[in-house]
């Protein structure tokens, strides 16, 4: 009875402590908000998706460039963990190709130029167990002289369908580096999807067709979609798309007779369509010719005469747009028409 009663005191002290021991652990575990926020950014360019995540630490006072952060040391362009910059398929840093991935993303600065180091190492804390040979790739750029950031900031500025420029700013200074992407990822992107249910339609297969017409890309491959739209649902939408294919790659006797074709058996919808690819190519002649032949094939819907006067209003000619718009505005019936199309004619004639 003694020897257990003595254990017991002996035991009791132990188990208090170990419960202050891991009240204490627990407590240090807690998360509180950090001094530099957590921030990312996303930009899509084309059908890639390009992302960097980062802290965001301020200037606060500090004298940064040369001082905070030194010059010609690795930098972990941000603050607290690893900067990361991910690419959703294969890239060019300022021309030089990358592939897809998330990379730890450091810098080098220098008083006249940078360093930017993408690493295959994503995941240690900052730059401090940085290494050279986890390099993917080193592009060297010229920093400029910007407006003040309190707060470093990534951005993504001057997007287009396959280029955008990465941007670091924080103080008075910015760098950055361009990202493109080739046409052949969109193209990749689309083969998975025509193998896909998307490939039941007609319509998917003429688009992907189009896109390489319009871009072109992959052109003899898009001959073969095009065929297969055809097989689909053959109309005039998919044959002029062959045609126009038929024609870039030389074979211009087969693309006349297929666009003759086309022609023949479009539909008032699908002869719009043809007229707007030569208005967006800037071949207004040809796209007024189309329209005038929608204008004779259905010349009671207001539609026709609305892209023919927006034909003749890009080829510079504003009384047979007016025209034209007018005649669209004498038989349109929704409301929102009537006004779009009442302003145009007023700016038409106030020019």
């Amino acid at each position: 009875m003694k020897t257990r009663l003595l254990y017991s005191l002996f035991l009791f002290p132990l188990i208090i402590a170990f419960f202050i021991t891991q009240t204490a652990f627990s407590q240090s575990q807690l998360t509180f908000p950090q001094v530099s926020q957590k921030a990312s950014v996303l930009q899509r360019v084309g059908l890639t998706d390009i992302t960097i995540e980062y802290y965001r630490p301020g200037v606060k006072g500090r004298e940064i460039w040369g001082k905070l952060v030194p010059y010609n040391k690795v930098w972990r362009a941000g603050a607290n963990e690893n900067t990361t910059i991910s690419f959703s398929d294969p890239v060019k840093i300022n021309g030089k190709y990358l592939p897809a991935g998330k990379y730890g993303l450091h810098m080098i600065p220098g008083e006249n130029e940078w360093t930017i180091i993408f690493s295959k190492n994503n995941w240690s804390w900052g730059s401090y167990f940085y290494d050279k040979n986890e390099d993917a790739l080193r592009v060297m750029v010229k920093p400029q002289i910007s407006e003040f950031h309190e707060w470093l900031t990534f951005s993504m500025d001057n997007p287009s369908s396959n280029s955008v420029d990465v941007n670091l700013s924080w103080d008075k200074l910015k760098t950055g580096f361009n990202v493109s992407v080739g046409n052949e990822i969109v193209i990749n992107h689309l083969k998975k999807e025509l193998n896909n249910l998307q490939g039941f339609s007609w319509q998917a297969w003429n688009q992907a067709a189009n896109y390489a017409f319009q871009n072109n890309i992959s052109l003899e491959e898009a001959v073969s979609w095009s065929d297969k739209s055809i097989r689909i649902n053959k109309n005039g939408s998919n044959l002029w798309t062959k045609a126009s294919l038929l024609e870039k790659t030389g074979n211009t006797s087969e693309a006349d007779k297929l666009k003759s074709e086309a022609l023949s058996i479009a539909t008032e919808n699908e002869m719009n369509m043809i007229g707007y690819q030569f208005v967006f190519n800037k071949q207004f002649d040809k796209a007024i010719e189309i329209f005038k032949k929608n204008v004779a094939q259905h010349p009671d819907s207001w539609n026709v005469y609305d892209s023919l006067g927006e034909a003749y209003a890009a080829n510079g000619d504003k009384n047979l747009a007016i025209e034209n718009y007018q005649k669209a505005l004498n038989m349109v019936k929704d409301d929102n028409n009537k006004v779009r199309i009442h302003k145009i004619i007023d700016d038409l004639r106030s020019d």
